[in-house]
């Protein structure tokens, strides 16, 4: 079973982001039945003889470990999976710096563990989902009943009194930025002048991103701006923002890159669709478990799909993926 787990954020150096989708790539058929091979997961004596995986992930993605996928992979493999969840920018320190060991990295942005882990820590990685960002809300709030009688949400969201709107703090998580980005892509959209500037303004910036929703269910707050997945996580009603700026979408990248933010630090964010990606690290202590886990996160469409991720198109391999990975 999956242990408890400690969920905070971190801030640190961000480098500069390649294209996303610039990648090495297969069909999602071939690579499904690559990932796939070998008749399934293995079992623990194929494993190393080890008893447990650990895990070291974005924040978004505890409620999907450990209620549903470390489960999973506890009961075909006999495997024990320990999660911890962070920041996705904390992970990568924590990994960079040493103060973590995990044997599989998860993360929120594709292109950050590219540029943090690779050619260092690992030489590959798998993309296994997207997500789209959308605002979560209480539906008996001034706010809430609004967007349930139909009134366009950036005009909810600029009426708005000063903290009923909540997002991640822009400076320390990049759920943070995306919000930034999509005021400033709505602004475009909806010919709002002055839009983004007012309702940055107004928000409430949470410096702890998993504690986002928290104020809405604690009736603080009327809405958040959130990934689809952590509504769902919460039982909330979410209101999705269109494709032209919920991040969702390869087909919008140009779109999306005309949006950007500077962090407090000095790291200019720039718009980009989300991608979650995976790895094991070149020291871990399981790397059979932890391929395991990592085609598990692969096939695990259905429960993805169940649980607010998008999983067309996926998954994409990047880089020199292990045999133990692609070919069981």
């Amino acid at each position: 079973m999956i242990t408890s787990h400690e969920i905070v954020t971190g801030v640190d150096y961000m480098p500069p982001v390649a294209e996303v989708f610039s990648m090495q790539s297969r069909s999602r058929r071939s690579v499904l039945a690559a990932l796939a091979g070998g008749g399934g997961l293995g079992v623990a004596g194929c494993l190393g003889g080890k008893d447990s995986v650990s895990v070291l992930a974005a924040g978004s993605l505890a409620v999907l470990v450990d209620d549903h996928l470390g489960e999973r992979f506890e009961s075909e493999t006999g495997v024990a999976c320990h999660g911890e969840y962070y920041g996705t920018n904390a992970v990568m320190r924590m990994v960079t710096d040493g103060r973590k060991y995990p044997d599989v990295v998860v993360s929120a942005d594709a292109e950050l563990l590219r540029d943090r882990l690779h050619d260092t820590h690992t030489a590959w990685d798998v993309s296994f989902a997207s997500n789209a960002i959308g605002i979560a809300y209480a539906p008996e709030t001034r706010f809430g009943e609004r967007l349930e009688a139909g009134d366009p949400w950036y005009e909810v969201a600029h009426d708005a009194d000063d903290g009923d709107l909540a997002i991640s703090d822009p400076d320390l998580d990049p759920l943070g930025y995306r919000a930034v980005h999509a005021f400033q892509l709505a602004e475009q959209e909806h010919e709002f002048d002055g839009f983004a500037e007012d309702v940055m303004d107004a928000v409430y910036r949470e410096p702890e991103e998993p504690q986002l929703l928290a104020g809405v269910e604690a009736g603080n707050r009327a809405a958040a701006v959130v990934y689809r997945n952590m509504a769902a996580d919460h039982g909330l009603p979410f209101h999705p923002f269109p494709e032209a700026y919920d991040f969702s979408n390869p087909e919008y990248t140009d779109h999306y890159a005309e949006a950007s933010y500077t962090t407090d630090g000095g790291y200019t964010a720039t718009g980009r669709p989300i991608v979650y990606n995976a790895t094991v690290l070149e020291n871990a202590d399981s790397p059979a478990a932890g391929h395991e886990f990592v085609r598990l996160l692969a096939n695990a469409d259905e429960t993805l799909r169940e649980n607010g991720f998008e999983t067309d198109g996926f998954p994409i391999t990047h880089g020199d993926v292990p045999a133990e990975v692609t070919d069981g």
